[in-house]
């Protein structure tokens, strides 16, 4: 695993130090343990750990200067891809979180104490978390969680005006830009473009939206609302 990890570096401009190297290590370990008793990632193998998940969310590097920001990771699951950017930029003040309670507890009590890195870590729902947390990121992530229509709803409350929100996304990444054309833009949202990257034989793709303009207030609404009625 660290030498498939280590190896995919350079296609990313990236370094890591042995310290970081060994984090990365010992997270594939942990994963793949509690992965046996909690529904964590469909990938079992060392090898794809470190090119599907972990070089996959360091590529969120290339896209813009994550130094000292405030990240939030919406919808984090096992900690992708915000916990792997901490561990390869340690300055970022990272928060993750997700709805799963149980998900949440290992990793604020077992995870990252193992790992040694600091990040914040909440259970809620992301609508719910917006009301208190406005606007207070520069950046906020999030993978595989919904479509970019309602995603949006979700993410770019959370981010300050002049901050971004990068979407992880698949090959319809273009198609769910359109679709949700009408939510970005009324969410105070810009889509400057979608960035592509190698992982393995296919292509991700990251789906980058700067905020331009405050999030009006009534904005998120419950996700029973967002999901039955996108904007």
């Amino acid at each position: 695993m660290r030498d498939i990890l280590l190896a995919g570096l350079p296609a990313l401009n990236l370094q890591l130090s042995d310290r970081q190297a060994d984090q990365f290590c010992r997270y594939c370990e942990l994963l793949l343990e509690k992965n046996q008793v909690m529904n964590l990632t469909a990938i079992r193998e060392p090898d794809k750990v470190a090119t599907l998940h972990f070089l996959d969310c360091m590529a969120l590097l290339n896209v813009t200067d994550f130094r000292e920001k405030s990240v939030i990771d919406v919808g984090c699951g096992a900690g992708f891809p915000g916990l792997p950017l901490k561990i390869a930029e340690p300055s970022i003040h990272l928060t993750l979180l997700d709805s799963l309670n149980k998900r949440v507890v290992w990793l604020r009590d077992e995870l990252l104490p193992a790992l040694e890195v600091d990040a914040g870590c909440v259970s809620g729902r992301a609508e719910e978390y917006a009301t208190v947390h406005r606007e207070q990121y520069d950046i906020a992530t999030s993978r595989a969680v919904a479509r970019l229509n309602l995603l949006a709803e979700l993410c770019l409350p959370l981010v300050r005006p002049g901050g971004y929100f990068l979407a992880m996304k698949g090959q319809d990444a273009a198609e769910e830009v359109q679709e949700a054309e009408r939510a970005v833009r009324t969410l105070g949202g810009r889509v400057e473009r979608i960035w592509e990257y190698p992982v393995e034989d296919a292509v991700h793709r990251v789906v980058i939206i700067k905020k331009v303009a405050s999030t009006p207030a009534k904005y998120p609404r419950q996700f029973a609302k967002i999901k039955k009625q996108p904007l």
